[in-house]
């Protein structure tokens, strides 16, 4: 049987993939390799605060604009405020920096292996699907931020 068809039903959601890199991370984290240092502890848990404090920000966003923040759902308003001038997706960025946090927290630097899939996860199966989106939706109004404002950072 494909992995296609093990994984019909299966919620796909970015919180999801987040756990999932959080977890690989864990478990790279409790195996031998070199260490982030008290260092990594430090900086991995303000990396966390700060992924929460943008999804929060990013979040207030999508209830003032009152748009659907779920993926794979048409927006019914084009945000441009907020994280959004730094970011057309502040979100993503915000969980691709909570697992390098969670990452940096462990005890091992391999623990950082799954950050760069989850970016690409994240990049390929949600942020470029909803920037196509946008520009269907909004068409030319959509077109200068798309230009201006960087997918990441």
């Amino acid at each position: 049987m494909a992995l296609a068809e093990h994984l019909k039903g299966f919620p796909d959601l970015p919180p999801i993939w987040l756990l999932g890199a959080v977890a690989a991370s864990w478990l790279l984290g409790r195996g031998p390799g070199p260490s982030a240092g008290p260092v990594g502890e430090w900086v991995g848990g303000a990396a966390v605060v700060l992924g929460l404090g943008l999804i929060l920000w990013a979040a207030i966003w999508f209830r003032r604009k009152r748009t659907p923040i779920m993926p794979h759902h048409d927006p019914d308003a084009l945000i441009v405020e907020g994280p959004y001038r730094l970011s057309r997706n502040p979100i993503y960025l915000a969980m691709v920096v909570i697992a390098a946090g969670v990452a940096l927290r462990q005890d091992s630097l391999l623990a950082l292996l799954p950050v760069p899939a989850l970016w690409w996860v994240l990049d390929r199966r949600f942020a470029a699907v909803e920037e196509a989106r946008l520009q269907a939706r909004f068409g030319a109004a959509a077109e200068p931020y798309l230009a201006q404002t960087r997918r990441w950072l």
